[in-house]
């Protein structure tokens, strides 16, 4: 598995530079069997980076661009009357492929964002009265633009819930900036050439997988999970200030998110090389499990504090079994 996971890596990083972490972190959704919401600033390789994973792997890769106008069924596929044959065919969309790009995902209406919904959990679409499965290996890469909020519909707690992870990309240093400059004036003179071929199938990334649900989680750490996820919904259990930690956050995070520490933290150990989970391995991922499941309150968004921070209060607080 190392081998594998290493070839992985350095391929990527080729690709991308300056972008280590947003590398683990998309890994580790690959790994874990989840959809990952990368969310960032316009320019700074979130979609290269989804495009360099899915030329990494052999599978289908498909790009969908979100817009207002845009029709459930112009992403799951419909059904097109055949005039010769006098029957309706379904058309395949864009959803049925291995990996799927959905580009500025804040932009799509209800309608589509309801689509994906049953997409992304079940990992099907229903088109008429048939349902269609998906590809065992489907994997959502949604990206959005925090900045412009014009024609775009945020994604309700529901949609987000469905998202294993959501990973925040800012903008690189001076000296990363000076790289890409120069890859990018590289790649450019050599435009022409072909693209290197993939380095993994679908069936190694599969074996990933299967390693990631093999990796010994023990007893404390399991507890420490829950611990965590319960002090966010009962704050006042763990901190002893009446009330104020309390008062910030008006839900805490679903089972959904138990299940998610649990996989991220186990595909963050395969990745680090070690056949056991630790609590640096929870704390590694809690924040991309977290951030969006978390519904802080008015009081916390007036005084400015984000749910990363609360995130932190909680690590800070919950002691380590």
């Amino acid at each position: 598995m190392e081998a594998v996971i290493d070839r992985l890596k350095e391929h990527l990083n080729h690709a991308i530079v300056g972008q280590e972490s947003l590398i683990n972190d998309l890994l580790i959704g690959l790994i874990a069997k989840g959809h990952v919401l990368l969310e960032g600033p316009p320019g700074i390789a979130k979609t290269t980076a989804a495009k360099a994973l899915a030329k990494t792997i052999d599978a289908n890769f498909q790009r969908i661009q979100f817009t207002p106008d845009l029709l459930p069924g112009d992403v799951t596929g419909s059904d097109i009357y055949q005039q010769h044959t006098g029957q309706f065919q379904f058309t395949p969309g864009p959803i049925m492929h291995d990996i799927v790009l959905a580009d500025e995902i804040n932009r799509a209406p209800a309608k589509v964002q309801s689509a994906l919904l049953e997409a992304m959990g079940e990992r099907q679409i229903t088109v008429g009265n048939t349902t269609y499965p998906l590809s065992a290996q489907f994997f959502v890469i949604a990206t959005q633009n925090p900045i412009e909020q014009e024609g775009t519909y945020p994604l309700p707690e529901a949609q987000l819930d469905r998202f294993l992870m959501k990973i925040q990309v800012d903008y690189p240093d001076m000296e990363t900036e000076l790289k890409v400059l120069r890859l990018i004036r590289e790649q450019d003179k050599f435009s022409n050439t072909e693209a290197p071929a993939a380095v993994l199938s679908l069936e190694d990334i599969s074996s990933l997988q299967k390693a990631a649900l093999n990796i010994y989680m023990a007893d404390s750490v399991e507890q420490y999970i829950v611990h965590l996820v319960m002090a966010t919904r009962h704050p006042e259990k763990y901190f002893e200030d009446d009330g104020q930690m309390a008062s910030l956050i008006d839900f805490g995070v679903s089972p959904r998110a138990t299940l998610a520490l649990d996989r991220c933290a186990r595909a963050h150990a395969l990745l680090a090389g070690r056949d056991f989970v630790t609590p640096d391995d929870v704390r590694g991922v809690i924040h991309n499990v977290f951030r969006h499941r978390i519904v802080s309150s008015f009081q916390a968004v007036a005084q400015n504090i984000s749910n990363d921070q609360l995130i932190n209060r909680i690590l800070t607080q919950v002691p380590v079994l």
